[in-house]
Formats: structure tokens, sequence, C-alpha cells
């Protein structure tokens, strides 16, 4: 009789504590972006304009893709490593924020809002150390 077993990343390729501070790091990431895509896709763009002035100087539909595109990248750096399918999501996810982390910081200096830019600095970070720990020392293996 045959058991059938996970694939599993060795532990020489990636150390635990590499492993733990990735999955940190994703569920943080993960949670405020999901966070603050609901409030720029379901709340009233006057509500959101008192804390960000920018989302009434533009059409609403950016407002609504930039919530709609963090929650998706909330749901992408968490859902597809907590279950295991298709975890190679979780890496692109991460790319694709630090690209939207870096639009963000041209926007802000753009505008001339110099103080946002080091947030969108460490966003970026946080997303590039993601991108590179789950694609090349510490993948998530597959069911």
């Amino acid at each position: 009789m045959t058991t059938a077993t996970l694939p599993v990343v060795s532990s020489s390729s990636s150390s635990k504590g590499l492993r733990i501070a990735l999955s940190i790091a994703q569920a943080l990431l993960g949670v405020m972006f999901f966070m603050v895509g609901l409030m720029k896709t379901f709340q009233p763009l006057e509500a959101i304009g008192a804390s960000l002035p920018w989302v009434l100087e533009y059409p609403a539909a950016l407002t609504r893709f930039i919530g709609i595109s963090e929650l998706a990248a909330g749901v992408g750096l968490v859902l597809p490593g907590l279950l295991r399918i298709k975890p190679f999501l979780v890496p692109l996810a991460a790319a694709g924020l630090v690209v939207v982390m870096i639009l963000a910081a041209g926007f802000h200096a753009l505008r001339g809002e110099f103080g946002a830019i080091p947030m969108n600095l460490v966003l970026g970070g946080l997303a590039a150390f993601i991108a590179w720990g789950r694609h090349k020392k510490a993948p998530i293996a597959s069911r």
C-alpha cells in the first residue's frame, strides 16, 4: 500500500525564520490591501475624499479600479498560499504590488505629496521581499 505525500520545500533551500517572515509579511500586506481595497471600492467617494483628497479630483472609476485592484492583491497574497492551490500566484500578486507602489510613488510625486512616498516605498519593499522569497527562496508547495 502506498501513501500520498505532499511535496515539501527542503529546509536546506530556505530557513524556517525566512518562511515565517514571509508568511507574516504576506498576512500583513494581504489584510491591509484587502481592507483599503474594500474602502476604495464600496465607501462613498465623499467619505474617502476626507482622508484622500485626490479621490475627489479624479473620475470615480479610477478610485473604484484602484480599490478592486487592491482587493485582488490582498486575496492574491493570502488565499493561494493558505489553500495551497496555485501558490505560484503569490509572488505574481506581490510583483504586481511592487509595480502599483512604484506608480503610486510617482503619482504622489507629481502631486507634490512627498510625505506619502515613504509609505509607498515600505509597502513596495515588503511586496518585493514576498515576490523574491516566494519565488526563489521559500516557494509554497502545491497540494
